[in-house]
């Protein structure tokens, strides 16, 4: 679409569904930095990659060792691979360009969302979030685990020791919790399900601070926006919360070392809770208080301007759109199917959800062009008028007069060999080759057996030729020798038994036809029209009787024509033997 003819007022949300990808049940997506490719997890462990611009699949990574559903997909920073969970309790790292699955490896719980360092172009380490325990960093080159506090530094001083590296079998069942990765990768910010936020320095499994949510509710997904300076929380109690960073995007451990030296008159929960007031601050709130419902995959858009959460009640397809003040701007209505997972194109305003039944469907914007960009007395027409023009309208005027003098040095060198940054992506580092797109590797074509084919078919004339007792017994069967004979020429057993034969081969034109049929005639010319006709049935034929029917080759129809004919009953043009029935 043109830029210079959308109208700058429409806001820059999706509307409308464009298109939906189909294939086998998905159940999660994640799209790459750029939004190029669509990453999609489906019901029988695979992960199928998408080719955002044409909508094509692009690449298929399929998992012999995995038939469980897959519940999360992550992209690497700069595309390379991705990190995939599944129901079966295992965790899946992939190399996106080979297609190979670098590590596999198996947890005690079922993982309901894994992610990736964001801070590294080959990362080894990834958060999990299992079922029923609390959130780990998993070393996927050492296969160790480590397994992060998720209450405050007094309940669970004497736990986490005893929880390193491996799972107890004393330890508490605990609800779902959410964790994420700062924008870096230098901290990961846990939810409990006592209502709090817990700031970790993973390294040191060390809270740094704690930021309690007004109610206390169990907090079920939190997620950081591109640029790093918002978190959303999505709790229990039906609220969407959106908090402000405070901290600066590079050296928070530092920060934070330094804010606690600085606290000293308060002791353990108390500076906790101070120091967490100086990390994050509640910003805006959102929920439906009319209907009070719950949300599903809550996100922000690419920019950070949109914060658009999907309705989790069963059996419809509600998607709302807020801006950052908290107005409610949009609410998408999608198919009678409930909405599972939802992602925002990094870049263009398009929201993608996946449906219960297993189908992407593609939010986009309903444009309206306006032509008055062009020219500022630029007018619509709603129906046509009739149009007076001026007596000089159309004059010609000296070009003198038009000519205005151009500030524009026309001797100065056009630099079209540096990059600029684009600002969505100011943290990618230059010497890093990102992976956008997939190269297109065409299938090859299944070998037709045409060559196979014409042998049978040649083998077959050599027999009725012949005259062997098979092919003579095979002739009193009326039409079975002519269907078996050459199943490439004979069209009409192909239309009646239904079937689907191999390629047919071209038949002559009229044109070709004719030619061949003077060339026979040329040596007739001389003699008398009887003989003509005579020599013309026969034509040094031995088997004058014989139906004329071939392929210009080989074959030969194998039954008499009929009297008088050239051609046998089955091959007589039709309405000919129509118009002789009905003589007769």
């Amino acid at each position: 679409m043109n830029a210079s003819i959308i109208d700058p007022l429409q806001g820059d949300f999706p509307e409308v569904i464009e298109e939906y990808l189909e294939y086998g049940v998905m159940k999660c997506i994640a799209f790459n930095r750029r939004g190029t490719l669509l990453a999609a997890g489906c019901s029988d462990g695979n992960c199928i990659i998408w080719d955002f611009e044409t909508r094509g699949i692009a690449k298929e990574l399929r998992d012999k060792d995995c038939v469980a559903a897959v519940t999360s997909v992550c992209w690497s920073k700069y595309g390379h691979r991705i990190l995939v969970s599944a129901a079966d309790k295992s965790l899946a790292l992939w190399d996106v360009l080979s297609g190979e699955r670098i590590k596999r490896m198996v947890l005690q719980q079922t993982p309901l969302q894994a992610r990736l360092h964001p801070g590294s172009s080959t990362p080894s380490l990834c958060l999990a979030c299992p079922l029923s325990s609390a959130p780990m960093i998993v070393d996927l080159n050492t296969g160790s685990t480590t397994v992060l506090p998720v209450s405050n530094l007094e309940t669970c001083s004497e736990l986490a020791p005893s929880s390193r590296n491996k799972l107890s079998d004393g330890t508490p069942s605990y609800s779902p919790t959410a964790a994420c990765f700062n924008k870096y990768g230098d901290l990961v910010y846990v939810g409990n399900s006592k209502g709090e936020i817990l700031i970790i320095d993973y390294k040191r499994i060390q809270i740094c601070a704690v930021v309690p949510i007004s109610g206390g509710a169990v907090v079920k997904n939190m997620v950081f926006s591109r640029n790093g300076q918002y978190m959303l929380t999505n709790s229990n109690d039906r609220t969407i919360r959106i908090y402000e960073n405070l901290l600066p995007l590079k050296d928070e451990i530092r920060t934070l070392d330094r804010l606690s030296e600085n606290i000293n008159d308060l002791d353990g929960v108390e500076k906790l809770k101070a120091l967490g007031s100086k990390c994050l601050t509640l910003f805006r709130e959102f929920q439906d208080s009319i209907t009070k419902i719950h949300w599903k995959a809550p996100c922000f858009s690419g920019d950070g301007e949109w914060v658009v959460g999907g309705s989790a009640s069963k059996g419809e397809h509600k998607i709302y759109i807020w801006d950052r003040a908290g107005h409610l701007v949009k609410i998408l209505e999608g198919p009678k199917e409930a909405l599972i997972d939802l992602a925002w194109h990094p870049v263009r305003p398009i929201v993608v959800s996946v449906s219960l039944a297993g189908v992407v469907y593609i939010w986009a914007k309903d444009y309206t062009e306006n032509w008055s960009a062009f020219a500022p007395d630029f007018k619509e027409l709603e129906e046509n008028e009739e149009y007076i023009e001026r007596e000089d309208e159309f004059d010609l005027n000296p070009e003198t007069e038009n000519v205005k003098e151009s500030d524009v040095n026309e001797d100065e060198e056009i630099d079209i060999v540096t990059v600029e940054k684009d600002a969505a992506f100011s943290d990618s580092d230059m010497s890093q080759e990102e992976l956008c797109f997939l190269p297109a590797i065409p299938s090859p074509d299944v070998p037709e057996q045409t060559d196979k084919c014409l042998e049978n078919t040649s083998k077959l004339v050599d027999s009725n030729n012949s005259g062997s007792p098979l092919s003579e017994e095979a002739g009193l069967n009326g039409h079975v020798v002519n269907h078996v004979s050459n199943p490439l020429e004979d069209n009409s057993f192909a239309d009646d038994a239904g079937g689907t034969y191999l390629k047919r081969k071209r038949k002559p034109s009229e044109k070709g036809l004719e030619l061949q049929a003077e060339k026979v005639r040329k040596p007739l010319k001389s003699s008398g029209s009887s003989l003509q006709d005579s020599e013309y049935q026969n034509n040094g034929d031995p088997e004058a009787g014989r139906c004329r029917r071939t392929d210009g080759k080989k074959w030969r129809c194998s039954f008499n024509a009929l009297p008088d004919q050239k051609y046998c009953e089955r091959h007589m043009p039709k309405s000919r033997v129509h118009h002789e029935e009905g003589y007769i």
